[in-house]
């Protein structure tokens, strides 16, 4: 058993950069949480793994291929690997805990990010 007391809390950074923290990883799981500032912009690229996200603060709308929907706290919705999504529409500071499996990157032809 493991407590992961810090998942899904914003961490706040000095820029309007985006921020990731993992926070546990095996061969079949990882969970870190990503923060965007209020202002920021999510820029990520599509993952190699399924993913889930458990929004804890802020809200925006996660777009991806398959459509689009609002998020705030308590919402929880599965991206499947490989699909083009990201974050907009941000208001507020946000941040949400992000479940891959298998854990992040280990599907990734080039696992160096």
């Amino acid at each position: 058993m493991q407590l992961i007391a810090e998942a899904g809390v914003y961490t706040p950074v000095d820029t309007d950069a985006v921020h990731w923290v993992e926070h546990m990883r095996t061969a079949d799981l990882s969970v870190g949480t990503y923060s965007i500032p209020s202002g920021g912009a999510d820029a990520q690229t599509p993952h190699s793994e399924d993913e889930v996200y458990v929004i804890t603060s802020g809200r925006a709308v996660l777009r991806g291929e398959s459509g689009e929907v609002a998020v705030a706290p308590g919402t929880v919705v599965f991206v499947p690997a490989g699909e083009e999504h990201r974050f907009v529409e941000l208001s507020g500071d946000f941040a949400a805990l992000v479940i891959f499996a298998p854990a992040e990157y280990s599907r990734a032809i080039d696992a160096t990010r």
